[in-house]
Protein backbone atom coordinates (compact mmCIF):
# COMPACT_ATOMS: atom_id res chain seq x y z
CA UNK A 1 0.00 0.00 0.00
CA UNK A 2 3.11 2.25 1.10
CA UNK A 3 4.54 1.81 -2.60
CA UNK A 4 1.54 2.03 -4.14
CA UNK A 5 0.14 5.19 -2.50
CA UNK A 6 3.19 6.82 -1.13
CA UNK A 7 1.73 8.06 1.65
CA UNK A 8 1.55 7.07 5.27
CA UNK A 9 -1.87 8.50 6.17
CA UNK A 10 -3.59 6.83 3.50
CA UNK A 11 -1.79 3.16 4.58
CA UNK A 12 -2.72 3.82 8.06
CA UNK A 13 -6.52 4.42 6.79
CA UNK A 14 -6.39 1.18 4.56
CA UNK A 15 -5.17 -1.00 7.78
CA UNK A 16 -7.78 -0.07 10.17
CA UNK A 17 -10.44 -1.14 7.82
CA UNK A 18 -8.99 -4.05 7.43
CA UNK A 19 -7.67 -5.06 11.09
CA UNK A 20 -11.27 -4.29 12.75
CA UNK A 21 -12.90 -7.72 10.94
CA UNK A 22 -10.16 -9.77 11.78
CA UNK A 23 -10.52 -8.20 15.65
CA UNK A 24 -14.05 -9.08 15.58
CA UNK A 25 -13.29 -12.76 14.05
CA UNK A 26 -11.09 -12.91 17.09
CA UNK A 27 -13.74 -12.27 19.55
CA UNK A 28 -16.58 -14.24 17.90
CA UNK A 29 -14.17 -17.30 17.95
CA UNK A 30 -13.24 -16.79 21.57
CA UNK A 31 -17.04 -15.80 22.32
CA UNK A 32 -18.03 -19.00 20.26
CA UNK A 33 -15.11 -21.27 21.91
CA UNK A 34 -13.45 -21.91 18.76
CA UNK A 35 -9.79 -22.99 19.14
CA UNK A 36 -7.08 -21.60 16.96
CA UNK A 37 -6.00 -24.24 14.98
CA UNK A 38 -4.63 -24.23 11.43
CA UNK A 39 -7.71 -24.87 10.07
CA UNK A 40 -8.93 -21.80 12.10
CA UNK A 41 -5.76 -19.57 11.53
CA UNK A 42 -6.51 -20.27 7.57
CA UNK A 43 -9.70 -18.00 8.00
CA UNK A 44 -7.70 -15.08 8.96
CA UNK A 45 -5.14 -14.82 6.34
CA UNK A 46 -8.15 -15.70 3.22
CA UNK A 47 -10.42 -13.14 4.79
CA UNK A 48 -7.24 -10.30 5.12
CA UNK A 49 -6.48 -10.93 1.49
CA UNK A 50 -9.87 -10.70 0.46
CA UNK A 51 -10.40 -7.61 2.17
CA UNK A 52 -7.60 -5.71 1.28
CA UNK A 53 -8.51 -6.16 -1.94
CA UNK A 54 -11.60 -4.45 -1.76
CA UNK A 55 -9.99 -1.79 -0.08
CA UNK A 56 -7.15 -1.32 -3.10
CA UNK A 57 -10.23 -1.17 -5.10
CA UNK A 58 -11.50 1.88 -3.28
CA UNK A 59 -8.69 3.24 -2.98
CA UNK A 60 -6.87 2.97 -6.49
CA UNK A 61 -10.25 4.68 -7.65
CA UNK A 62 -10.48 7.37 -5.26
CA UNK A 63 -6.74 8.23 -6.02
CA UNK A 64 -8.09 8.35 -9.93
CA UNK A 65 -11.41 10.45 -8.78
CA UNK A 66 -9.31 13.39 -6.66
CA UNK A 67 -8.06 15.10 -9.77
CA UNK A 68 -11.13 15.60 -11.76
CA UNK A 69 -12.81 16.84 -8.60
CA UNK A 70 -10.23 19.52 -7.96
CA UNK A 71 -8.87 17.82 -5.05
CA UNK A 72 -12.40 18.11 -3.17
CA UNK A 73 -12.00 14.90 -0.74
CA UNK A 74 -15.90 14.57 -0.01
CA UNK A 75 -16.66 14.89 -3.22
CA UNK A 76 -14.40 13.00 -4.44
CA UNK A 77 -15.43 10.28 -1.85
CA UNK A 78 -19.25 10.64 -2.60
CA UNK A 79 -17.64 9.65 -6.23
CA UNK A 80 -15.94 6.68 -5.62
CA UNK A 81 -18.69 5.68 -3.33
CA UNK A 82 -20.59 5.62 -6.19
CA UNK A 83 -18.51 4.46 -8.64
CA UNK A 84 -17.03 1.01 -6.57
CA UNK A 85 -19.88 0.98 -3.54
CA UNK A 86 -22.08 -1.49 -5.75
CA UNK A 87 -19.62 -3.61 -7.07
CA UNK A 88 -17.77 -3.98 -3.46
CA UNK A 89 -21.39 -4.90 -2.34
CA UNK A 90 -21.66 -7.45 -5.15
CA UNK A 91 -18.18 -8.98 -4.95
CA UNK A 92 -18.31 -9.44 -0.87
CA UNK A 93 -21.96 -10.88 -1.22
CA UNK A 94 -20.55 -13.44 -3.94
CA UNK A 95 -17.52 -14.50 -1.74
CA UNK A 96 -20.22 -14.99 1.34
CA UNK A 97 -22.66 -16.62 -0.32
CA UNK A 98 -19.45 -19.20 -1.39
CA UNK A 99 -17.93 -19.60 2.26
CA UNK A 100 -21.40 -19.61 3.40
CA UNK A 101 -21.71 -22.64 1.29
CA UNK A 102 -18.83 -24.75 3.83
CA UNK A 103 -21.28 -24.26 6.69
CA UNK A 104 -22.90 -27.44 5.01
CA UNK A 105 -19.95 -29.70 5.51
CA UNK A 106 -19.58 -32.05 7.94
CA UNK A 107 -16.26 -31.68 8.83
CA UNK A 108 -16.21 -28.97 12.14
CA UNK A 109 -13.09 -26.96 10.56
CA UNK A 110 -14.78 -26.58 7.38
CA UNK A 111 -17.80 -25.39 8.82
CA UNK A 112 -15.43 -22.67 11.13
CA UNK A 113 -13.93 -21.84 7.78
CA UNK A 114 -17.26 -20.88 6.11
CA UNK A 115 -19.28 -18.66 8.62
CA UNK A 116 -15.90 -16.91 10.23
CA UNK A 117 -14.57 -16.02 6.81
CA UNK A 118 -18.31 -14.91 6.11
CA UNK A 119 -18.72 -13.02 9.13
CA UNK A 120 -15.06 -11.42 8.57
CA UNK A 121 -15.60 -10.39 4.42
CA UNK A 122 -19.57 -8.77 5.74
CA UNK A 123 -17.61 -6.88 8.76
CA UNK A 124 -14.94 -6.11 5.98
CA UNK A 125 -17.17 -4.86 3.29
CA UNK A 126 -18.92 -2.45 5.81
CA UNK A 127 -15.67 -1.41 7.36
CA UNK A 128 -14.60 -0.31 3.84
CA UNK A 129 -17.66 1.33 2.75
CA UNK A 130 -18.50 2.78 6.31
CA UNK A 131 -15.10 3.72 7.90
CA UNK A 132 -12.81 4.10 5.00
CA UNK A 133 -14.36 7.19 4.00
CA UNK A 134 -15.02 8.95 7.07
CA UNK A 135 -11.04 8.06 7.81
CA UNK A 136 -10.21 9.92 4.10
CA UNK A 137 -12.40 13.02 4.75
CA UNK A 138 -10.41 13.08 8.05
CA UNK A 139 -7.32 12.99 7.08
CA UNK A 140 -7.53 15.47 4.68
CA UNK A 141 -10.46 18.19 6.22
CA UNK A 142 -11.61 20.25 3.72
CA UNK A 143 -10.37 23.43 3.57
CA UNK A 144 -12.61 26.67 4.73
CA UNK A 145 -12.59 29.34 2.42
CA UNK A 146 -12.90 33.15 3.86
Amino acid sequence: MLYLFKSIRILVCSLIPNIIPLVITAGVMGWAGIALKPSTVLIFSVALGIAIDVTIRFLVNYKQELPQNGGDVIATVRQTIRHTGISIIYTSLVLIAGFIIFCFSNFGGTQSLGWLTSLTLLVAMLTNLILLPVLLIWINPPKKTI
